[in-house]
C-alpha cells in the first residue's frame, strides 16, 4: 500500500476491537459512561480518518445513438436503348407482282405519287419502281386502255384517255343534269345542318340507311368526307364548295333557319299519336 492511501475499514475488525475493548473495561471496573463516550469519540476520530471522500456520482450520460449502417448507392437505372428503326426488307418482284401492285396503289392516291413511295409501300429498289412504271405506261398505250399513267412533277397517275373523253363527258353531265330525290335532298339537308356527322348518325336521324343515297351525293360532288369520329371510328362528312355554289350562298352561316320551317308541336302529335 502506498504512502497517503488510506485503507478500507473493516468493520467486523472495528466490532471484534470495540468488544474487546469493552471486556477489558469491565475487567478493570471501570466501565463507566464517560469512558464509553472517549471510546466512541476516539473511534469517530478514527472513522473520520479512514471514511473515504465522498465521490460525486454524476447521471449515466445517455450514449449518442448508433448511426445506421451506411447505406449502399443505388445504380442510376440504365436508359433503355431506344428501338431502332424498323429495317425493310427490300427485295426484287416479279414482273406480275410488280405490275398489280402499281396499279393497286395508283388506282386508290387522289394525288400523284412519287417513285420513294411506291418503292416503300413495295419493298423494292426505286429502279424496279421506274422500270414497272415504264412498262406498264407503254402497255396501256399498246393496247389503247381506257387508262393513260402520267408522270406529273416528280409523281405518277392515273387519268382517263383522251379518246374516251367525249363518253365521260357525256356520262358526268347527263347524271348532273338530272335531280336529287327526295331521300337524297332529306340526306343533304341533315349533313348541311348537322356537319361534319357521320353516315350512321344521318341514318338515325331519317330512321332509314343512307349509304346509297351518299354515294350519290358524293359522286355528285355536293359531299365529302373530312375525317374520322374519334368515338366511334367512321367517317365524318361534310358539304362542299359546290353545294354552297349550287345553293347561291357564300357561307354555312347564310343557311335559312330550322325553327320557322319546323312543324307544329300539336301537328307532330297528330301525326304520330304514340310520340
Amino acid at each position: 500500500m502506498t504512502e497517503g492511501e488510506k485503507t478500507p475499514i473493516s468493520w467486523d475488525a472495528l466490532a471484534a476491537e470495540l468488544a474487546a475493548t469493552r471486556e477489558e473495561a469491565e475487567a478493570r471496573g471501570d466501565a463507566d459512561p464517560e469512558t464509553w463516550d472517549a471510546v466512541a469519540s476516539q473511534l469517530a476520530a478514527r472513522v473520520a480518518e479512514r471514511e473515504p471522500e465522498a465521490v460525486e456520482i454524476l447521471p449515466p450520460v445517455d450514449e449518442p445513438a448508433p448511426l445506421p449502417p451506411p447505406v449502399a448507392a443505388v445504380p442510376a437505372p440504365k436508359p433503355e436503348p431506344e428501338p431502332e428503326p424498323e429495317q425493310l426488307e427490300i427485295a426484287l418482284l416479279e414482273p406480275e407482282e410488280l405490275r398489280g401492285g402499281l396499279e393497286a396503289l395508283l388506282f386508290v392516291m387522289d394525288d400523284p405519287v412519287d417513285v420513294a413511295t411506291l418503292a416503300t409501300a413495295l419493298r423494292c429498289p426505286p429502279h424496279q419502281v421506274v422500270e414497272g412504271l415504264a412498262g406498264l405506261a407503254e402497255e396501256y398505250d399498246r393496247r389503247r386502255s381506257g387508262l393513260v399513267l402520267r408522270k406529273v412533277g416528280e409523281g405518277w397517275r392515273l387519268y382517263t384517255r383522251d379518246d374516251y373523253a367525249e363518253v365521260v363527258e357525256r356520262y358526268l353531265v347527263g347524271g348532273q343534269q338530272s335531280r336529287l330525290t327526295q331521300a337524297a335532298l332529306e340526306t343533304l339537308a341533315v349533313i348541311a345542318y348537322r356537319q361534319p356527322v357521320t353516315r350512321s348518325r344521318v341514318s338515325a336521324i331519317r330512321g332509314v340507311g343512307v349509304d346509297g343515297v351518299m354515294r350519290t351525293l358524293i359522286g355528285r360532288g355536293l359531299v365529302h368526307e373530312v375525317g374520322t369520329d374519334p368515338d366511334s371510328g367512321g367517317g365524318l362528312y361534310e358539304t362542299t364548295p359546290l353545294f354552297l355554289e349550287r345553293l347561291g350562298l357564300t357561307g354555312l352561316d347564310e343557311l335559312p333557319e330550322l325553327a320557322p320551317l319546323l312543324p307544329e308541336t300539336s301537328a307532330v302529335l297528330d301525326e304520330h299519336p304514340d310520340a
